[in-house]
């Protein structure tokens, strides 16, 4: 490694050299590392190829599930979702203990009760995670996918952002098989609410149940809102937004 002292300052690879930056300076090294095509076909690189398999099937998976979801997923989601989708993924592969090395899948491990398990109360957001925005105690029905929250206060059990006005709460059932990546979806009644005290029993009751293959994944949607002169606007970029797995069976 080297420190490059030019009048340019060039980042990237040149020839056989590569200039980059760090910490503010700039250096320069000479272009190294296996090439791909010895990666592809060298028996040394076998267990490579096998992780690099697995990685880009978890990879898929992942956009898999998020097209599944459509515009669900747009409603509340963060920067790094697709990182920790990946991730995610990635541990329920690994409860697959049947598949040959290199060819362990997330549609066999969600077979498992610990691939399940893995998924189950995964956040699309982060940043707004349904155990830090939701207080109140709701049950669901995994025969009808139906939610209730009884005797629900806003204003007292949600974590509300600065500026929202109202609330909104909606389910929805998923049916997807990820080994021939066929879904369907459906949704429950949309129940918006002004956040204040009043007690209201709210009652979410998706269309119906989808009877795909595969599994099915039952999720939550909270959103928030800013009404101004009787029209509600989504608040900030629905940042705040909620998107959780609740069950999966």
């Amino acid at each position: 490694m080297a420190k490059a002292n030019g009048i340019i300052k060039i980042e990237g690879t040149v020839e056989e050299l590569t200039f980059y930056k760090k910490n503010g300076k700039n250096f320069v090294r000479k272009k190294g590392g296996v090439s791909g095509e010895r990666i592809s076909n060298d028996p040394s690189f076998v267990r490579t190829r096998e992780n690099n398999t697995e990685f880009g099937h978890c990879g898929s998976s992942g956009k898999v599930l998020r097209r599944a979801l459509g515009s669900m997923v747009f409603k509340a989601k963060d920067s790094q979702l697709s990182s920790r989708l990946l991730g995610v993924m990635s541990r329920v592969k690994n409860t697959d203990t049947v598949s040959a090395r290199g060819k362990r899948s997330v549609a066999v491990g969600l077979t498992t009760p610990e691939g399940k398990q893995a998924l189950r109360g995964f956040d699309f957001n982060a940043n707004a995670d349904l155990n830090s925005v939701l207080f109140a105690p709701y049950t669901l029905n995994t025969t009808t996918g139906a939610v209730e929250i009884t005797g629900f206060l806003p204003a007292e059990q949600v974590q509300f952002p600065q500026g929202a006005t109202h609330v909104s709460l909606q389910c929805a059932v998923l049916g997807l098989d990820f080994s021939t990546e066929v879904s369907e979806v459906a949704y429950s009644n949309l129940v918006n609410l002004p956040l204040n005290l009043t007690p209201t029993n709210v009652t979410l009751t998706p269309t119906s149940v989808p009877t795909t293959t595969g599994q099915q994944f039952f999720l939550m949607l909270i959103s928030f809102y800013q009404e101004v002169n009787g029209v509600q606007y989504s608040l900030k970029n629905e940042e705040y937004n909620v998107l959780h797995i609740l069950e999966v069976v």
